[in-house]
């Protein structure tokens, strides 16, 4: 019954911003260090941010600098503000649960939200 759905994607010009969301259902959030990846056309996924239940962040060094990942475990919702948008960031983004308990580990995908930057 867990459900993650994002939202918040579409089309912009390079330079521009875009914040995607990403709703959980059920009860797996706050245990949960939760992921943004991506994956473009003919390129693997790639992890672009991730958050840690207790809230430590890291990166990709293609986006350090310019996006922000975020939670807010009383909504059970995580955030990717994207800033200074470039087309090399056209993908779809795909939010990840990585559900950690003290019995078991599990892994939870959203069905993706297009990304697109025109130059």
């Amino acid at each position: 019954q867990v459900q993650l759905v994002e939202s918040g994607g579409g089309l912009v010009q390079a330079g521009g911003s875009l914040r995607l969301s990403c709703a959980a259902s059920g009860s797996i959030f706050s245990r949960s260090d939760m992921g943004w990846y991506r994956q473009a056309p003919g390129k693997q996924r790639e992890l672009v941010a991730v958050i840690t239940s207790g809230g430590s962040t890291n990166y990709a060094d293609s986006v350090k600098g310019r996006f922000t990942i975020s939670r807010d475990n009383a909504k059970s919702t995580a955030y990717l503000q994207m800033n200074s948008l470039k087309p090399d960031d056209t993908a779809v983004y795909y939010c990840n649960a990585d559900y950690k308990s003290f019995w078991d580990r599990r892994n939870y995908w959203g069905q993706g939200t297009q990304v697109t930057v025109s130059s």
